[in-house]
């Protein structure tokens, strides 16, 4: 089953056919905890931009390992792109996803301060 989400104004939307999370990552590193990001990670090719491709701007930052991805009208940040070990993934903001409820996910708390 797929899941679709967007930026806030609605210009950038996607889908990923994977099966919805239940479980959900928060990281607190400047960025990820001044955003309030709660991320889950799929492979790239589970992943589609279905439309505003041309409104995302990128922001790099630390080792510039992840192209985190913004919508250049709103600001919000809908995912990111980067590689794991497995590949090339996308790391999805879970609150851009109307259809998850965030206090049903489990979530893992990254201590990304510390590297």
């Amino acid at each position: 089953m797929a899941y679709e989400g967007s930026c806030h104004c609605g210009a950038v939307t996607f889908s990923v056919s994977a099966e919805p999370p239940t479980e959900g990552m928060t990281c607190n590193c400047s960025h990820c905890s001044r955003k309030g990001l709660v991320l889950t990670f799929v492979a790239a090719d589970q992943f589609t931009i279905e439309s505003g491709e041309d409104h995302l701007t990128d922001y790099l930052f630390y080792k510039h390992a992840i192209t985190h991805q913004f919508c250049s009208i709103c600001g919000a940040q809908a995912f990111a792109l980067g590689k794991s070990p497995d590949g090339e993934m996308r790391a999805i903001n879970l609150r851009c996803v109307p259809s998850i409820d965030i206090d049903g996910l489990a979530i893992q708390k990254v201590d990304g301060a510390g590297f």
